[in-house]
């Protein structure tokens, strides 16, 4: 018995499907930003470290990677430093290690996974 078969790659839909995907992380560390400023989880005086500068870094995302960022040289000592008494005149929630609700463990921890999947479905229409 001789089984034979061919493969024919559709190199131009790949690659829409691969720039689907960039467009979909993209939107959702976008979406996280946006979930992390409207659950009112991060310190807040003036706005400045929630409002303009924390960001989404898109540097690395055609190799699969976006990152939220703080360009705040305090940025690092309140995320790190939970025991610090927040004001939480602004935001009720504030609190250090502000993204741990996101991260596995947390109770938001399949937020990224499922805002991936349904961007991904919306842009592609899979």
């Amino acid at each position: 018995m001789r089984v034979g078969s061919t493969v024919r790659m559709n190199f131009p839909l790949i690659r829409q499907l691969e720039q689907a995907q960039v467009r979909a992380l993209e939107q959702t560390a976008e979406a996280l930003h946006t979930e992390v400023v409207q659950a009112q989880v991060m310190p807040f005086d003036g706005g400045n470290l929630q409002n303009n500068s924390t960001f989404v870094d898109y540097t690395d995302v055609q190799s699969g990677r976006a990152v939220l960022a703080s360009s705040t040289p305090y940025a690092r000592r309140l995320y790190f430093h939970p025991e610090y008494h927040f004001d939480k005149g602004e935001n009720p929630h504030a609190k250090g290690k502000w993204y741990e609700d996101w991260l596995p463990g947390g109770k938001h921890q399949n937020f990224c996974q499922k805002a991936f999947a349904e961007r991904y479905r919306r842009i592609t229409g899979v």
